[in-house]
Formats: C-alpha cells, sequence, structure tokens
C-alpha cells in the first residue's frame, strides 16, 4: 500500500511538473506574439528614439527657418513687445513682479509669457529675427516632446513619429510660430508635454515626488498660457488608454496592480484640478475687469459659433486653405441650416466612435478633440473672432492620434509592407510642408498678413483696420483711407477703427469728418488710454481750428481719462496760454518738464515765464531747450530777444 501511494505521488508530481511546463510555454508563446506585434507596429525594425526625436527636429527646423526672415507685425505684437515699456526694459526684479501681476494691456496672467519676452529684449533687443527664433526654437522643442509623449505612453516608435512629423508641418500650427504675440502658446504646450511624460512615469511608479514634479510642470504651463486648464482631463483621458490605469467592473474583485477606480483617478488629480480654476478664475477677472469679454453677444449666437467652429476647425484641419490670422464672429449671420449640418458632423463622428469604442484610442483622440477645444470654443466669447489657427495646436493632436493609430491597426491587420506605409506619410508630410512654407510667407509683415486675410475672409473689419494702418505707416494715406471706411462698415462698434480713421481725415485736413469719427472712437473705446487718445487728438483738432475753450474741454477729458498722457498737458498749456490762464500754463509746463526732457515743452515753459514777466527764468528755460536741441529755431528766436531787451 504504500508503494501505491508513493507511486500515486510520483505520477500527481510528474503532471503538476506537466502543467507547469505548458503554462511557462504558454507565457512565452504569448510574449513571443506581444513582441511581435509591437515590432509591427513600429514598422521596420528598431530605431533609437533619439534619433527618431533629432530627425524630427531637423524636420521642424527646416519648416520654420524662414521665420526669421519676418518681422513683427500691427496686431497684438505691440502690447507684448514692441510698445510694451515693461517689456522694453527687459529683465529687472521691478518688471519680474510686474510680469507676475494683473495689470497688462494684454488683460491676461502668463508671467511666464512676460519674462520669455524680455528675456528676448535682452538678448536681441528689437531685433525680429531674434524674437523670431525664440519661437522656432520652442517649436522644435515641442514637436521632439510630443514623439516622446506619445512613446513614453504606447511604446510605438513609428506611429509616435508620424503623429510627430504630422503636427509639426501642419498648417494650423504656424500661427503660433509665426506671431510673436503667440509665443504663449509654444510655452504652455513645452510644460503640458514635460507634465504628461512626467505624469506618465508617476503612473508606472507612484511616488509624491512624482506627483509634485507633474504639479510643478503643469502650474509652469498654466503661467505660459491658460489653454492648458483641461490638462487633468487630458491625464484622465490617458489613464483610460494607453497607460490603462483605470479599472474596469471585471476587475475589481481581483484588484490588480497599479489599476483604480474613476472616482479614485479624479480625486487623484484635485491638485491639478485646483490650479486650473484658480488660472481660469484669474483670467475670466482680468478680462471682464478690462472689458475684454464680449458680454453684449446673446448667448445664443455664441452657441451657434461654438457648434460651426467645432466642425469648421475640423474641416480646415483636413483641408488647410483660406487660413487667416483673424476670423471674424459671424454674429447672427450663421443660417440654422450651416449650423444643423455642422452639429449633424460632430454627432455622427462621435456615434462612430462610440460604436468603435473596443479601439479605446479613437475615444480619447475624439474626447481629447472636444475637451481641450472648449475653452476656446466661444461660449465665453473674449474678443471678436470666430476661432483662431493657433486654438487647433492642442486638439489637433487628439485627431492625429486617433486617425494614425486606426490607420496603423488597419494596415496592420491585412501585413501591409511597411515600405509604402511610410511613403504615403511621407507625401503627406512633404505636402502639408509646403503649405505651411507658403502660410509662413504671409507673416513676412503686417501690410502681407492682412492682405491675405481679407482674401481668406469676408467683412473683416480688423483685417481692414491693421492694413490700413501698416499702409499709413509706409505714406500710402489715399489706400489706408479706404481700408479704414472698410473697417468701420464691416465693425462699427471698433473704437481704434474710428480712431484710425479720424487720423487719417485729420491728415487730410478734412477737420468735420475727422471731429466725428473722434467722437466716435470715444464711445467705442475699448480702454480709457483709448479713449483719452481720441480725446488729446480732437483736442488738437480743435486747437487747430481756434477753437480754444472746446479744445480745453478735450484736454482736460485727456487727462482725466489718463494722467499720462503727456502730450495733453502740453497742449492744455498752450490754449491755456491763449486764454489767458498764465498759471494754469505755467503748471502744465513745468509738470511735463520735470517728467520728461522735452525741449518743446522747455520752450513752452519760457513763454509761459516770460507771460508772467519771469525774464530770468524765461532765459533759462530757452537756454536749456536749446541744450537739448540746438536746431530748435522758436527757442533760439525767443532767447535772442530776450537777451536784446535785457542786454544780456
Amino acid at each position: 500500500m504504500p508503494e501505491t501511494c508513493a507511486l500515486l505521488a510520483r505520477v500527481q508530481r510528474s503532471n503538476e511538473t506537466e502543467i507547469i511546463a505548458m503554462e511557462t510555454t504558454q507565457q512565452s508563446t504569448a510574449i513571443t506574439s506581444e513582441e511581435l506585434s509591437q515590432e509591427r507596429t513600429s514598422g521596420v525594425g528598431q530605431a533609437s528614439p533619439w534619433m527618431v526625436a533629432l530627425l524630427l527636429a531637423v524636420l521642424t527646423l527646416a519648416i520654420y527657418l524662414p521665420a526669421l526672415g519676418n518681422g513683427f507685425v500691427n496686431y497684438d505684437d505691440p502690447d507684448y513687445v514692441t510698445a510694451n515699456s515693461n517689456v522694453l526694459h527687459g529683465l529687472s526684479w521691478q518688471n519680474l513682479i510686474w510680469a507676475f501681476g494683473t495689470d497688462n494691456i494684454a488683460a491676461n496672467w502668463h508671467p511666464l509669457t512676460w519674462i520669455s519676452h524680455m528675456t528676448d529684449v535682452e538678448l536681441y533687443g528689437l531685433a525680429p529675427w531674434g524674437h523670431h527664433l525664440t519661437s522656432v526654437l520652442l517649436m522644435v522643442a515641442n514637436v521632439a516632446l510630443l514623439f516622446l509623449v506619445l512613446l513614453e505612453m504606447t511604446g510605438s516608435t513609428w506611429r509616435s513619429a508620424a503623429v510627430a512629423a504630422l503636427w509639426a508641418v501642419h498648417p494650423l500650427n504656424v500661427e503660433p510660430v509665426a506671431w510673436i504675440a503667440e509665443r504663449k502658446e509654444l510655452l504652455s504646450l513645452l510644460f503640458l508635454f514635460l507634465a504628461l511624460i512626467a505624469y506618465s512615469r508617476y503612473a508606472k511608479a507612484p511616488a509624491w515626488s512624482r506627483y509634485a514634479g507633474v504639479a510643478f510642470l503643469f502650474a509652469l504651463g498654466l503661467m505660459g498660457k491658460v489653454m492648458i486648464m483641461t490638462g487633468p482631463l487630458v491625464m484622465l483621458l490617458l489613464d483610460y488608454w494607453p497607460l490603462d490605469r483605470l479599472q474596469s467592473g471585471s476587475e475589481q474583485e481581483t484588484n490588480p496592480t497599479g489599476k483604480r477606480s474613476a472616482f479614485a483617478l479624479v480625486v487623484e488629480k484635485w491638485p491639478l484640478f485646483l490650479f486650473s480654476v484658480a488660472a481660469g478664475l484669474t483670467t475670466v477677472w482680468i478680462h471682464r475687469r478690462e472689458g475684454a469679454l464680449t458680454t453684449a453677444m446673446p448667448l445664443a449666437w455664441r452657441l451657434k459659433n461654438a457648434v460651426y467652429s467645432y466642425a469648421l476647425y475640423l474641416w480646415k484641419w483636413i483641408w488647410p486653405a483660406k487660413l487667416a490670422v483673424f476670423y471674424p464672429h459671424p454674429e447672427n449671420r450663421l443660417a440654422y441650416w450651416q449650423v444643423g449640418v455642422a452639429g449633424l458632423v460632430l454627432i455622427a463622428i462621435s456615434t462612430a466612435v462610440w460604436r468603435l469604442r473596443d479601439r479605446n484610442y479613437l475615444v480619447v483622440g475624439w474626447l481629447w478633440y472636444l475637451i481641450t477645444l472648449f475653452p476656446m470654443i466661444g461660449i465665453l466669447q473674449s474678443g471678436r473672432q470666430a476661432m483662431g489657427d493657433h486654438h487647433a495646436a492642442l486638439p489637433m493632436i487628439g485627431l492625429l492620434i486617433a486617425v494614425t493609430w486606426l490607420v496603423g491597426d488597419w494596415v496592420e491587420a491585412r501585413n501591409f509592407s511597411p515600405v509604402p506605409v511610410g511613403a504615403v506619410v511621407a507625401a503627406a508630410v512633404m505636402v502639408l510642408a509646403v503649405v505651411s512654407h507658403r502660410q509662413l510667407g504671409y507673416w513676412r509683415n503686417s501690410e502681407t498678413l492682412f492682405r491675405h486675410a481679407l482674401e481668406a475672409t469676408v467683412r473683416n473689419g480688423i483685417a481692414e483696420d491693421n492694413l490700413g494702418a501698416a499702409l499709413m505707416e509706409k505714406g500710402e494715406s489715399t489706400e489706408a483711407l479706404t481700408h479704414f471706411l472698410a473697417a468701420v462698415q464691416y465693425s462699427p462698434d471698433l473704437g481704434i477703427a474710428h480712431y484710425n480713421l479720424a487720423v487719417a481725415l485729420h491728415r487730410q485736413n478734412q477737420l468735420a469728418p475727422a471731429a466725428e469719427q473722434y467722437r466716435l472712437a470715444i464711445a467705442f473705446a475699448a480702454s480709457t488710454a483709448d479713449a483719452a487718445h481720441a480725446h488729446n487728438n480732437l483736442a488738437v483738432l480743435y486747437l487747430q481750428s481756434n477753437s480754444l475753450v472746446a479744445a480745453k474741454v478735450e484736454f482736460d477729458q485727456a487727462i482725466a481719462l489718463n494722467p499720462a498722457e503727456l502730450n495733453s498737458y502740453l497742449g492744455r498749456g498752450q490754449v491755456e496760454l491763449q486764454l489767458g490762464q498764465t498759471d494754469g500754463a505755467l503748471a502744465d509746463f513745468e509738470f511735463l518738464s520735470n517728467r520728461v526732457a522735452s525741449p518743446v515743452a522747455l520752450y513752452w515753459l519760457g513763454r509761459a515765464e516770460e507771460a508772467k514777466e519771469n525774464l530770468a527764468k524765461a532765459k533759462a528755460a530757452y537756454q536749456a531747450a536749446l541744450q537739448l536741441a540746438p536746431a530748435l529755431t522758436d527757442a533760439r528766436t525767443q532767447l535772442e530777444k530776450l537777451q536784446k531787451v535785457t542786454g544780456q
């Protein structure tokens, strides 16, 4: 009996050994299949990720390097660089404090962007090529980082490279690179991509130190531009695919390592959501305070434009033609059939994605597009634009991921050779690169940019106004006047257009129509500073017409609205001097002379002192004016007269 038991035991152990051997063989086979699948996904052979990243960087540099020959443009670039006194003074403790504050003409909170522009001024002064170089290098870094983000999360080299390459050369991405004022887009994406790489590593090996790195990088991205405020939602999508951190219902009993419930994944990101809410509320508060929010536009108009724009961004992603720096808001001109067709397109795509939801990347890519575009879609309208090419940079990534992985799976299922597939991708990259190169050329200067915008859009008041301003700067006032007239026709509540039209008419000595346009500019002024400029110029017009009392009223208004409007003190002093209000004139000229080293202010100070019979002070003022401007004939003439009178 014992021998029988021993024999049975040996047989049982032998069977167990065979079972273990079979399981080992199956595991080995499974691993081999996974490796083969990954190799097919990767395309051909193995490639160094860093070599691929380098090639992508070279491709991006080749596409955007011509931007170094472009100049600044007159749309937003003055606010951000060329006419921003804080930025023009470069890096200093005072300017760094200002950068983190909320008092700026751009009506945004993006301290990292301000610091970036200040650094450029320190490095390049106002040489446009240097500022463009920084933007190009940021784009190069972003393309390489996008590739590394996808590679880190998916392990697929060639699909990740295809997404990054197509994103790099897509014409919709020309705007944030070519437009100096949109540097903020590139900065925010740079730190978002770094945060996503850090998040992927945290997800694979959770630790508080790694999470702190994610939060820090995400906060820096928000300091570049608040548009990445949907970052925590993007991370939730990535938890679903490709990180596979979401615990399904069937897995709750086994509770596999690394997977968590949807609620737990949301709670995990509460600090990031807090950052997003704080940055978003700060931006809305600044916009509301500065009058940047278009609150007068009915919600129905904004909703119609939002639905239509979601579909239009898709179309421009597929067929990037008629791209413009500014798309005027349709307001209530969108037909219901247009909105309806756009809505049906969105519903159809959403339905298709739902039916194919077993392909997780389709769900993630489509929701990525819808979610990341939402803050810029115009429900909360800021400005007069219907949409903006630069808004598509982040949402476009979701579409590229969905399409690239879908095509990759389709090719893999049919065992197609990677060579023709790679050739098709290369051809698409080349075509998009050619279109992007042409689009980049439109940004050479303000005139070429806005002439193209008028070709690509209709009833574009902003483009008409900015083209007129560019022509005025060139001295082509007749053509400029035509565009200003079109601007006020298409955008009758655009204060700056009325102001520019008034200046053009004023220079042509058409004083009555110019005065009317100045009054409209005051009525529709976007800020107190704009209103002050219009009051000042209207006062100058009245002074030319010898309407002294009316001129003084306008100068008073200009100074009340903007005490820093120094030219108004000079004009008011001249009016007061002619009205016999010598004490007021003397006070204005003294104030101005103490603020700036102005030979003209010193000359008029001398005239006021003469009127008060303070001849010694008058002579000193004229001499000071001539020290600053020896060719100032009026000051020399008055000084010589005084010297004859006094015998000195």
